[in-house]
């Protein structure tokens, strides 16, 4: 292929199915949001995401700008709460769209939590890089990391 658009589009529904089987493996739950299926595990929803095609720092994910109302509602709805603001937002002042923002998907339940699984792979190397934890989304699509943890990545041969 020449685009690589294809192949992560691809690697992230693979990823996310994956991710759904082992937990039917396990016995945990597996809750569908929207035609995508997401693992469940202990009241903490898997949301895989790959955020680069080459080795690049979890710091400088980010957000596509294009990204759709669903994956920016799982974050602000079940990610966590954002870290100390300069100002509250008062009551008067929100609007219906931010309120859908944080309102909780009834599929997974108003007290599921967000475990972000953030990776850097591409078509001939595979994943480079892959961190899971807590990602706060912040207004510019950046993310702040109350918690993270780097996975050690396997390298697996292609068939």
């Amino acid at each position: 292929m020449k685009k690589r658009s294809p192949y992560g589009v691809t690697l992230a529904g693979v990823v996310r199915e994956n991710l759904a089987e082992m937990a039917r493996e396990l016995g945990e739950p597996v809750r569908d949001v929207r035609g995508y299926e997401y693992a469940v595990i202990n009241d903490h929803a898997l949301f895989p995401f790959r955020y680069a095609d080459k080795p690049r720092a979890l710091e400088r994910a980010r957000l596509p700008a294009n990204v759709s109302p669903t994956r920016r509602r799982l974050f602000q709805a079940h990610g966590p709460q954002s870290p100390e603001g300069l100002f509250e937002v008062d009551a008067d002042l929100v609007t219906e769209e931010y309120l859908g923002l944080h309102e909780a998907f009834e599929e997974l339940g108003a007290s599921t939590r967000l475990v972000s699984v953030f990776f850097t792979a591409d078509a001939e190397n595979g994943i480079h890089l892959i961190y899971w934890g807590e990602a706060h989304l912040e207004p510019d699509r950046t993310f702040t990391w109350p918690y993270k943890e780097p996975l050690p990545v396997t390298p697996v041969p292609f068939e």
